[in-house]
């Protein structure tokens, strides 16, 4: 049974649930949403997501959205261990989770949407809310550093679901601008095995 899910590439949320249904070999069908036609707020889509968002999993009639609920729902329908079944390492991977989440998201979102998203609308970015948000995601990231100095990845020593979770933000930090993701040593190393930093070779 081939997945759909309702989405556009462009679509940080949508990148996140295609890159783990790329992880765990989920087979899926990209059903793009017309956000031209406001096709995201037509009646017929509201009945599958009544904030008119993306992404949107349709698992032959059963509807889920949220894009880490999505992800968290092929994980555990495709007996993943991106998600740890012992108790104990399951703590830890929800309590990385929490922490993209809390503490990563916020700031990098806001960057990205600041610096790359507004000038693909046409819109003037604000440098100095740019600024504040890269400063405010470097304090966070010195503790993920602290954090990773133990550690291969955020919820232990081996890859979770809270590491890709970061990848459609991270991966895009350079192009917003920013080389924050290199500042910290073992920021940069986690970054770079987890491909949070997308290194373009000849």
């Amino acid at each position: 049974m081939v997945l759909k899910l309702y989405g556009i590439p462009l679509s940080t949320c949508t990148r996140r649930v295609a890159v783990v249904a790329h992880e765990i070999n989920a087979p899926f069908e990209l059903v793009e949403v017309d956000f031209m036609k406001g096709e995201h707020k037509g009646p017929e889509f509201l009945k599958k997501q009544p904030f008119g968002q993306v992404p949107v999993l349709d698992d032959d009639g059963f509807i889920v959205y949220e894009s880490r609920a999505i992800s968290r729902y092929l994980a555990n329908k495709y007996k993943s261990p991106l998600i740890p079944s012992d108790l104990k390492k399951n703590a830890l991977f929800e309590q990385a989770a929490s922490i993209e989440h809390s503490n990563f998201d916020p700031s990098a979102s806001k960057a990205v949407f600041e610096n790359v998203f507004k000038k693909w609308r046409g819109l003037e970015p604000d440098a100095a809310v740019f600024d504040g948000l890269i400063a405010t995601l470097d304090e966070k990231l010195k503790v993920y550093d602290g954090i990773l100095a133990n550690q291969n990845f955020l919820g232990g020593d081996e890859i979770t679901l809270a590491d890709l979770f970061h990848l459609p933000y991270g991966s895009m930090l350079e192009t917003a601008g920013s080389k924050v993701l290199y500042k910290y040593k073992n920021v940069e190393r986690y970054a770079r095995t987890a491909t949070l930093i997308i290194v373009m070779e000849d």
